[in-house]
């Protein structure tokens, strides 16, 4: 079972949402800068193979991130990487268009290839089953999963284990569910490319009795050097990994102000006392001090392991460093309004030399949400309400 939201977690619907904002009138033809050559057909929304000489224009775009329940699909999914297309934002507002020309997406069974992948979830206990799919591809893949116990041969690294997933052959791989908690998982081969191509996600495992917050989110920041992208997309680009010079910023794959779509970006949109858990995971190679705005939280996870609530405190700054984990809880008590999340080193909160952008999303009450304030922000960034 799958669910297709934005910002990936208990989120509201489109209907929930249209009704939070009035429809959203002000914003009517606020798409007319969106060029319809930027727009996927029907027919690039179809997966495309990882071939070395597709088109640009031929790969299908990225959606965004979907929540898969293994345990009730019987404890199965299948991945597979999809070459596709990245807006990460796709307007000439605030510094877009920002597009990564070409990623290697995962994409979770029937569902639609996405940049993170797919957010998979289970529960403590309920062992699961991983394939990895190949067909079409040209290059060997495997998937490693942070922070549970496995056997040897299911760790995914093809120098330790003789295991690697070739062009046109898959691979299932058995991930117990014995660890709870918020998790990395991503491709090991040639770790340093397929990483930066877009081959990781989240595997969250809840614990037994798991009492869900009033709202709850599912973070991934990433700092991307798009020139590798752009390398593999055909363009004469200089790219090495020991000289990587990341310029573009993401949480869940978008940059600010695209972030703030109620579809395709993460606002943590929360009505007043609301209990709020965000789960964020760095899949990136940079550590990211993560800053909340009049909000103060406390880390109640960390990497899969519980904080003692002894050891539990109140603070605004959470700094991430690659492959972590953080699981910060707060109350939404706050003076009803919008207020930013974002990394705190200020030049990964820019879209290239524009600021304000890249690493930043916002807590957005519902009380706030039919000012104009919000209204203009959802303009730049893209919402057709």
């Amino acid at each position: 079972m799958t669910d297709r939201i934005g910002a990936p977690g208990f989120d509201m619907s489109r209907r929930e949402l249209v009704a939070a904002t009035g429809g959203m009138t002000v914003l009517a033809g606020c798409m007319s800068r969106f060029d319809e050559s930027e727009t996927p057909s029907s027919e690039e929304s179809q997966p495309a193979a990882e071939t070395g000489d597709d088109e640009e224009s031929s790969l299908p775009w990225t959606s965004s991130p979907e929540v898969v329940q293994v345990d009730e699909q019987g404890g199965s999914v299948t991945l597979r990487s999809v070459t596709a297309r990245h807006a990460v934002h796709p307007l000439d507002s605030m510094g877009g268009p920002v597009e990564l020309p070409k990623v290697w997406a995962f994409q979770a069974d029937e569902g639609e290839p996405s940049v993170p992948g797919p957010i998979l979830r289970t529960t403590e206990g309920n062992d699961i089953e991983v394939t990895l799919d190949n067909t079409g591809n040209v290059h060997p893949h495997t998937l490693h999963f942070h922070g549970v116990s496995k056997t040897w041969e299911n760790d995914g690294v093809p120098t330790t284990t003789g295991i690697q997933v070739g062009p046109d052959e898959k691979h299932t791989y058995t991930i117990p569910a014995n660890v709870p908690g918020t998790h990395l998982y991503h491709c090991h081969y040639q770790t340093h490319r397929h990483i930066d191509m877009g081959m990781y996600g989240i595997f969250r495992v809840d614990p037994k009795r798991y009492e869900p917050a009033d709202k709850e989110y599912f973070f991934t920041v990433k700092d991307w050097d798009s020139r590798l992208n752009r390398q593999l997309a055909g363009e004469d680009v200089d790219y090495s990994p020991r000289n990587r010079n990341p310029d573009v910023f993401t949480i869940n794959g978008k940059s600010l102000p695209r972030t703030l779509h109620p579809e395709d970006g993460s606002p943590i949109i929360v009505d007043h006392g609301d209990t709020v858990r965000l789960h964020i995971v760095n899949a990136g190679y940079m550590s990211h001090p993560m800053h909340t705005h009049n909000h103060r939280f406390r880390l109640v996870e960390k990497d899969g392991g519980q904080v003692p609530e002894a050891a539990q405190y109140d603070h605004d700054v959470t700094n991430i460093a690659p492959a972590e984990r953080h699981t910060i809880e707060f109350t939404a008590d706050a003076d009803p309004g919008i207020y930013l999340l974002h990394c705190h080193k200020v030049n990964h909160a820019m879209n290239g030399r524009v600021y304000p952008g890249g690493m930043v999303t916002g807590i957005v009450y519902r009380d706030a949400m039919d000012t104009d304030v919000f209204a203009d922000l959802m303009e730049y960034a893209g919402y057709e309400g």
